[in-house]
């Protein structure tokens, strides 16, 4: 994952990073995605909204030429066409609270999220049709919201098959479930904060913890 062994090709505000399949796939779906979310959100907290940066980010595999000018062959076109693609625009726009969307080749999607190979489910992105200009393809959206998996907005066009959107922090939704009085929802969990009941664990070191389930939960239960 280190960025200075990357060939990069800069265009305006765009650049299109080539590195070699070398295994690490999984990782650049799963760890550098959400590093990248960690960082532009970290950026962003120091700004107004109007100074934010939000990105799109597409994700494709094949073979790359070296031409004159830069980069070149199918899977060059692809990538920038798939950047370009409508259902981008229109996830950030759905989701205000978002700073990044992220578009899987389909090839990409198979080889690493559909097989298995990272954190994220096939439930964490929605399945989109992409069509520019002369290029049509199944790719696969998922936009980071606070954290939280977020599935494009199923809009005529622009979605196949995939999860139901999930509305970004402060928007509506029908059928949440909220707490109840007492600080207490429907499923039994209480959400009242108890300051003798917390446990603070140090750990020393780095701790790889991909695919690992963490749960808090009190003293008294």
């Amino acid at each position: 994952m280190d960025r200075t062994e990357w060939q990069i090709q800069r265009k305006g505000d765009e650049q299109l990073a080539v590195r070699p399949l070398d295994g690490g796939e999984p990782r650049l779906v799963d760890d550098y995605v959400r590093h990248l979310v960690a960082e532009l959100r970290e950026y962003n907290a120091q700004r107004v909204p109007q100074a934010r940066m939000r990105l799109r980010a597409v994700l494709h595999q094949g073979l790359v030429e070296l031409a004159d000018n830069g980069f070149a062959g199918t899977a060059v076109v692809a990538t920038a066409r798939l950047l370009n693609a409508p259902p981008l625009y229109e996830a950030l726009a759905a989701h205000p609270g978002a700073d990044l969307a992220v578009l899987l080749s389909d090839d990409v999607y198979r080889s690493t999220v559909a097989g298995g190979h990272t954190a994220m489910s096939p439930g964490d992105f929605t399945r989109v049709a992409v069509q520019v200009k002369e290029y049509e393809a199944t790719a696969w959206l998922h936009v980071p919201v606070h954290g939280t998996a977020t599935a494009a907005p199923q809009e005529p066009g622009t979605a196949d098959t995939g999860s139901p959107a999930v509305p970004a922090p402060g928007e509506p939704a029908a059928g949440r479930r909220g707490p109840a009085a007492g600080g207490t929802d429907r499923t039994g969990i209480s959400n009242a904060y108890s300051a003798e009941n917390i446990n603070v664990t140090n750990v020393a070191g780095a701790v790889d913890a991909r695919g690992a389930v963490f749960g808090f939960g009190s003293a008294g239960g």
